[in-house]
């Protein structure tokens, strides 16, 4: 089943929503604000985008410029921010399987339904 953890609020992530749902496939909505992923779940996530955990950092959020910019963290420390403030995490992400795609741009989603 494909998944999207998404955020009503950001623009991208309504798009990335309208992308999956215009392909008529059937699909689970993760607000994960709410249903914040856990510490392996996001391990996991990050895998399988095949990438840093940096790279899935909002860099450009208040926390993180007040909290953790140009601080030497290791990836676990990275996570591990990334779970308690889940604003971090960027968004939309799309998982169909074992692939996953970040909607930065939302076509990107369209790679992997």
């Amino acid at each position: 089943m494909i998944k999207i953890y998404h955020n009503n609020r950001c623009s991208k992530s309504r798009c990335g929503l309208q992308i999956l749902e215009e392909s008529g496939k059937d699909f689970e909505i993760v607000k994960y604000l709410e249903d914040v992923p856990s510490e392996k779940e996001l391990k996991n996530i990050i895998k399988l985008l095949n990438i840093k955990p940096i790279q899935l950092v909002r860099k450009n959020e208040a926390i993180w410029k007040s909290e953790f910019k140009n601080k030497d963290l290791s990836d676990a420390e990275i996570i591990t921010a990334m779970v308690k403030n889940p604003k971090l995490i960027e968004r939309p992400i799309v998982i169909n399987g074992n692939q996953a795609v970040i909607g930065r741009p939302p076509e990107n989603i369209s790679e992997i339904i």
